[in-house]
């Protein structure tokens, strides 16, 4: 069963849908597109493959101005804060490329007990690892969306940043790969490049993973059941002050 990101809004109801799939012996896949992204693939793909060492360090960015165009979108508690519906792509692109962090730190911003925007920093086990992230609906209006990130390895840097400012699509940084030889360049890019080559790869994963019996990792119910846990470990972070274990 496909069904779309976040998996829900609260936690509770994520933790019986995966257990009910379990105990159906079926798959349960949640629409998480970020990995389908060619500059998040990318990304995945360099640390996965190790040819620059071990990822050392990221920051990642994903901010909006509240959707006005919307009465749905635009009503935050309708889709579980910003800190659900905006913020769960990259708490999910965390989780799957470096793995669930045991604690999380956050400052951010509550309305009604929702989160709307978020400063986190990710604690895991192995301490040499920084991961931050920014993320929230309390951009200025000319700012509708930006995204991005920056990755450090051993041997080389990764980063991408775009955005829509002032109603026009702007590429800041395309995805740049910088190596320690001193060169920067922009690699080729993983799949289409039309808007929509990221949805239909994740279809396609889909379909694959119904069709071959094996789960699509970027797909998991439970990679999107902990992408949740983080987003609730943070709404008690930012209301304690204090950091939260991931449960």
């Amino acid at each position: 069963m496909l069904v779309e990101k976040p998996i829900v809004t609260e936690l509770a109801a994520a933790v019986r849908m995966v257990e009910a799939a379990r105990k159906a012996g079926r798959h349960l896949l949640v629409g998480q597109v970020l990995p389908f992204f060619p500059e998040f693939a990318f990304a995945a793909e360099t640390v996965r493959g190790g040819k620059y060492g071990r990822l050392l360090a990221g920051h990642f960015r994903r901010v909006i101005t509240p959707p006005s165009w919307s009465n749905d979108m635009s009503d935050f508690r309708k889709l579980g804060g910003w800190g659900v519906d905006l913020h769960i792509h990259d708490n999910h692109f965390i989780g799957l490329l470096c793995g669930v962090p045991k604690q999380v730190f956050s400052r951010g911003l509550l309305q009604d007990g929702l989160v709307n925007h978020v400063h986190t920093n990710y604690i895991f086990d192995n301490p040499d690892l920084a991961v931050t992230c920014v993320s929230g609906g309390i951009a200025a209006k000319g700012l509708a969306f930006g995204h991005g990130f920056e990755l450090y390895l051993e041997r080389a840097t990764i980063v991408y940043d775009a955005g829509t400012y002032a109603g026009q699509w702007v590429v800041n940084r395309p995805l740049t790969l910088i190596t320690d030889d001193g060169k920067a360049e922009s690699p080729e890019l993983p799949g289409g490049t039309e808007w929509c080559s990221a949805f239909t790869a994740e279809l396609q994963a889909a379909v694959d993973s119904l069709r071959t019996g094996q789960e699509a990792a970027a797909l998991s119910g439970s990679l999107a059941l902990n992408a949740l846990r983080l987003c609730e470990a943070e709404r008690q972070s930012i209301a304690s002050g204090k950091a939260v274990n991931v449960a």
